[in-house]
């Protein structure tokens, strides 16, 4: 029986061990230094922009749409073996074009999606007034609607991933740090750890930015700085605009996420370290996206702000994100880190691609 030794319990690490769980014969362990779903993942909003984004080939548009597929079935997949709710919003993403953008962009994007078999509209902003009676269109030139998109709770879907692959059998061991390894290329045999010495036939790398100092024990160190993203909860008395037509808007990279009861998530910051890896939170920076938040959706000034929070997003050094392939130099060493803004989004079609690239098949 294989082992696998998953390092990381975020999104990414969750889904990995859920997708693997499938697969006959596997003896699994998750390890993490903290509870799931801390980090970057429990400080996302969740916001899965695929047919919307402007990805449209090559391995970036691929991982979108695997991705997307796979929500549809893998929510209730979930939801029957944790017994659980996993907030899953189905009415699609609101992206605002503002004056000075160019329609016809959005246009061939549409054109582009048609082609490719995906839904994606252009309203005027006869219609976007008409649909969404909240937002002033005045700076607008109009929006494009992406009915296939959906957005999540990212916290809820991580526990829920988990409580999935426990049933499936996958052994979770938080509060455990990796100390050593040990290793000689082109095989890594065991990790030294706070809870013993752990052997395995293959290691995944999704520890974030934690996966930096792990590669860094094996000499080939995959440079992942952070960038922090600070958000708020809202609240008002009733839902903006038509309650029965609530999508997740977007706009100048600014994004109003209903919650139900009329709570809403809004941000992001993208706030970049400065000499250090040290980024302190600007309080301005977090204004300023509520004041963006308001010249979009006015209603929202009158809203009371519950909670902020901020979380600190893995992005690789020098290379695109993410970073999914082997270890440079090992053959059972995988990376599935450095995601940067889209851990959630692209958490199954990493999962996916992590279990072909053991020869276990892509599931899919």
């Amino acid at each position: 029986m294989s082992h696998v030794v998953i390092i990381g319990c975020g999104v990414v690490g969750a889904a990995i061990a859920y997708e693997l769980s499938l697969v006959p014969g596997l003896k699994i362990t998750v390890l993490d230094s903290q509870p799931p779903a801390q980090a970057s993942t429990g400080a996302a909003l969740g916001v899965l922009m695929g047919v919307i984004s402007q990805k449209v080939k090559g391995k970036a548009w691929q991982l979108r749409q695997t991705s997307i597929q796979r929500y549809e079935t893998l929510i209730p997949e979930l939801e029957a073996i944790a017994k659980r709710k996993i907030p899953f919003n189905r009415q699609g993403i609101l992206s605002l074009c503002l004056e000075g953008e160019d329609l016809a962009e959005k246009e061939n994007l549409v054109k582009i999606r048609q082609s490719q078999g995906w839904q994606l509209e252009i309203w005027d902003k006869a219609k976007l007034q008409n649909l969404c009676p909240q937002i002033d269109a005045e700076n607008l030139i109009g929006a494009a609607y992406s009915p296939q998109d959906r957005q999540l709770d990212p916290t809820a879907l991580t526990l829920a991933l988990v409580e999935a692959a426990q049933h499936n059998g996958v052994s979770f061991q938080f509060g455990v740090t990796v100390l050593d390894s040990h290793a000689s290329e082109p095989l890594c045999q065991e990790l030294d750890t706070t809870a013993g010495k752990i052997a395995a036939d293959w290691f995944v790398v999704a520890a974030g930015l934690g996966s930096t100092p792990l590669t860094a024990q094996l000499n080939q160190k995959v440079d992942i700085r952070p960038v922090l993203g600070q958000a708020l909860q809202v609240h008002l008395e009733h839902p903006l605009g038509n309650p029965e037509f609530q999508p997740a808007i977007t706009g100048n990279d600014v994004h109003i996420v209903p919650v139900g009861g009329g709570d809403y998530w809004i941000g992001a910051t993208v706030e970049f370290p400065s000499d250090s890896d040290e980024i302190p939170p600007n309080q301005e920076l977090l204004a300023s996206v509520r004041q963006q938040a308001i010249a979009f959706c006015p209603e929202l000034a009158q809203a009371h702000i519950t909670r902020t929070w901020s979380g600190l997003r893995p992005r690789p050094e020098g290379r695109p994100a993410p970073v999914i392939g082997k270890l440079p130099g090992f053959n059972n060493v995988l990376l599935a880190t450095g995601h940067y803004r889209n851990g959630v989004l692209l958490a199954p079609a990493t999962a996916y691609a992590i279990r072909e690239m053991m020869g276990m098949g892509n599931g899919a």
